[in-house]
């Protein structure tokens, strides 16, 4: 039998390794071995298993729910509808639209019903289909387009199907004259997090009236700040930690499991375990907004832009979740890292019935990626230079402004950028014969070279790090440095979330930069500590990372106090007190005694705007960053068949603060950012979902991967803690596009939608 597991073990590094190191992760040989507790190993005595039964119709109404068969079936403890939702009945998380469980309609297949609890899993899936719903099925609406500019089509929510519409203008696109013009339409396709993890968590009820909830989340608060009202319980009786997360990406960000195993956990009075199956998980979370961009592109002979007209339609689902800001995304960083005098934009989100859309790594920046970037490589083929050189010609630099008027007050070395990417040697050109696994196919044997065509392209993205448009973006952390066993040790308590980026790590490696400990323990992330925002955006390091260092400077300020020297005369190294001059002035065990210092500091990023509601205009964002990526592929045109053989990348990051975990972090981004180019879509037809497994919905493995080649650029941003500037989404912007020109660039295909498949390659 399972020990019984309620949460991650605190995690103590004992290990050499401040900022700039690359100590061993404290999870790295647990979950090596598989002996790491994931959400999904909670377990409790006389604990209940939870099953949720979800509509299998994109829109329909529901008549009646009769739950009586389930009711009587041996192992069943309950059975929960709409009408037992003890408080509110809606949450969400830019708006609180999303029922927690459909009351009188369902909006997408897949959407909660009822939930049920039993003695055994098997036993809640057999309740839930004795569970009777009359539905009255609706015509679905499906076309994002026709939930914008038809009148006749349903509307989903009271206010309307319009989610957001955001316009950018600068200038006069309408007026520019343009000596040469190019357009297309774009698309890029849903795709999954496909996270290894399935949604999972554990509700125990406890004596006071409120609930412990385990679970694996993105943001811990936010969860909180939801599940508290829909259980009409105060937030100091609903208390979350984080149990081990098997990936993320986004798809964390909304609530799964949180409010039904609590509704369930208080309902029976005893502890409840969910977790949803592969399937089920594909129904479970948001997916990547499908999208849908029109460009035109002005420029001169020279290919300088004059001018950018684009119209960017996002399909959101049927709930909102975080649309608003992805369209604000997808708006504000719609034109790319280019220099453009007039630019006329507009971006929509809506709702409609198929799957909800939200949060995904790339958040919004990813699909207008793909469609400025096509159009790049159209311009350089009109004015007759290199994919590389029309992107410098217009590149942004430092004192440039954004198409919504924010100056990059930053370094953004766009131009070198482009010209070191270019001097990474190309793989050499196949010789002879060669192995199968290095061509189209692989080891199927479909082509031993006959067919095979090399192609080379480009990518270059843009993407905002933290929380845009005015959000109240913060961290919270809590340091104590105390005398443990002789030795001084310090505990670091916050809430953010450790997703496999390396946050544990990185937090540990601050708090000895700025302590001088060797010891640190980090407390497993809850709700006890105050929030540190969501583990998304590309923001702890700077978020999180910040409040841990301003909790570690003013614990050394509190220790110079002791020491009766100014704070900035003191430095605290190897487990001594020192002065600037180099003197010591005492031992930490001796300067804390018995008297540990225990500080909490809330860390903010400088303010910022929301964009203009008709012009796009304002300080929308805290920092950007760029990352530029150069792909090689081998097509067998008379397949369709694609190897990616190089990826090679350059990224400026300001500052190093753990190579290991930051390549890690490259590679991954790119590798997300391939599967979209040339596998990962989840195929709904008609609302309904076709591919909802991992046989049917593919995402690359080591054998899809390439070896990669990266240049890691070192420009301080002065705003930031540590000059460090967000790395762990920009990669998976400009992976897709630089993948996508090389098949061009090979097949002479125009190829305007993401993922290509073999018959966009072959077909006519």
């Amino acid at each position: 039998m399972r020990t019984p597991v309620r949460g991650p073990e605190s995690l103590t590094q004992g290990l050499r390794g401040g900022v700039g190191d690359s100590p061993v992760r404290p999870d790295a040989r647990l979950k090596v071995r598989g002996e790491f507790a994931y959400s999904s190993d909670l377990w409790m005595e006389n604990m209940l298993w939870g099953t949720t039964l979800r509509s299998p119709h994109p829109y329909a109404r529901i008549r009646g729910i009769d739950i009586s068969a389930a009711l009587t079936l041996p192992g069943v403890r309950c059975v929960l509808t709409a009408d037992d939702v003890p408080g509110s009945k809606m949450y969400g998380n830019d708006k609180r639209d999303q029922p927690v469980l459909a009351m009188d309609v369902v909006r997408y297949q897949g959407e909660p019903v009822a939930l049920i609890a039993a003695d055994h899993p098997e036993t809640g899936r057999r309740a839930a289909a004795l569970v009777d719903v009359d539905y009255e099925v609706l015509q679905p609406l499906t076309d994002p387009e026709r939930a914008i500019h038809d009148d006749s089509a349903p509307r989903l929510h009271s206010g309307g199907n319009v989610v957001r519409h955001q316009p950018v203008v600068v200038g006069d696109a309408d007026a520019a004259v343009a000596e040469v013009v190019v357009s297309g339409e774009y698309t890029v396709g849903m795709q999954d997090q496909a996270f290894l993890g399935p949604e999972s968590g554990l509700a125990v009820p406890a004596e006071d009236g409120g609930v412990d909830l385990y679970v694996a989340s993105q943001w811990l608060h936010n969860d909180l700040w939801q599940v508290a009202p829909c259980l009409d319980l105060p937030e100091s009786k609903v208390r979350l930690t984080q149990s081990g997360v098997g990936g993320a990406f986004g798809g964390r960000e909304d609530l799964s499991v949180q409010i039904h195993a609590c509704m369930l956990a208080l309902h029976t009075g005893r502890p409840v375990k969910m977790m949803y199956h592969r399937q089920e998980s594909f129904f479970g979370h948001v997916h990547r907004h499908p999208a849908v961009m029109r460009y035109e592109h002005g420029a001169d002979r020279d290919g300088r832009i004059v001018y950018v007209k684009a119209e960017i339609i996002l399909d959101g689902g049927a709930y909102a979740s975080t649309t608003p800001a992805v369209v604000g995304n997808a708006a504000s960083l719609g034109i790319g890292p280019y220099e453009v005098p007039n630019v006329a934009i507009d971006a929509w989100g809506v709702y409609t019935n198929n799957p909800p859309c939200g949060a995904m790594r790339g958040f919004g920046a990813v699909q207008t990626c793909f469609a400025y970037e096509s159009q790049m490589d159209k311009l350089a083929a009109a004015v007759g230079i290199s994919p590389a050189e029309v992107r410098r010609r217009n590149a942004v630099a430092q004192g440039s402004r954004l198409a919504t008027g924010q100056v990059l007050d930053s370094p953004a070395p766009l131009a070198e950028m482009l010209t070191r990417l270019e001097a990474i040697p190309l793989p050499e050109a196949p010789q002879g014969d060669r192995d199968l696994r290095d061509l189209p196919g692989g080891v199927a044997n479909t082509t031993h070279g006959e067919g095979v065509r090399r192609g080379i392209g480009f990518g270059v993205g843009i993407k905002n790090i933290c929380f845009s448009e005015g959000f109240d973006d913060y961290s919270t952390a809590r340091i104590r440095l105390e005398v443990i066993g002789g030795e001084p040790v310090a505990l670091v308590h916050t809430a953010g979330i450790e997703v496999g980026q390396g946050l544990v790590t990185l937090q540990a490696q601050i708090a000895r930069t700025e302590l001088g400990v060797e010891r640190v323990t980090i407390v497993p992330a809850d709700t006890a500590v105050g929030s540190a925002g969501s583990s998304s955006a590309s923001r702890q390091s700077y978020m999180t990372g910040g409040a841990v260092r301003a909790a570690c400077i003013e614990v050394r300020g509190v220790i110079a106090g002791r020491l009766g020297v100014a704070p900035v005369d003191l430095r605290l190294t190897g487990g001594k007190a020192v002065s600037a001059a180099g003197g010591v002035l005492g031992a930490l065990v001796d300067v804390l005694g018995g008297d540990a210092i225990e500080v909490t500091r809330e860390f903010r990023h400088r303010p910022t705007a929301p964009m203009d509601p008709l012009s796009g205009r304002g300080d929308s964002h805290t920092q950007l960053a760029l990352c530029v990526h150069r792909a090689v592929v081998d097509v067998d045109v008379e397949l369709g068949l694609v190897k990616v053989v190089d990826l090679s990348a350059v990224q400026d990051v300001g500052k190093i603060l753990n190579r290991l975990s930051l390549e890690g972090q490259i590679q991954g981004g790119t590798a997300q950012g391939l599967g979209l180019a040339v596998m990962e879509e989840i195929l709904v037809s008609e609302g309904k979902v076709r591919n909802p497994s991992f046989t049917d919905y593919l995402i690359p493995t080591i054998l899809d991967m390439p070896p990669m080649r990266m240049e890691i650029l070192e420009y301080p941003d002065p705003n930031a803690p540590y000059g460090l500037r967000g790395a762990g989404e920009p990669p998976t912007l400009s992976s897709t596009p630089a993948i996508v020109a090389a098949i061009r660039d090979a097949t002479g295909r125009a190829l305007p939608r993401v993922p290509v498949r073999p018959e966009h390659i072959v077909g006519d």
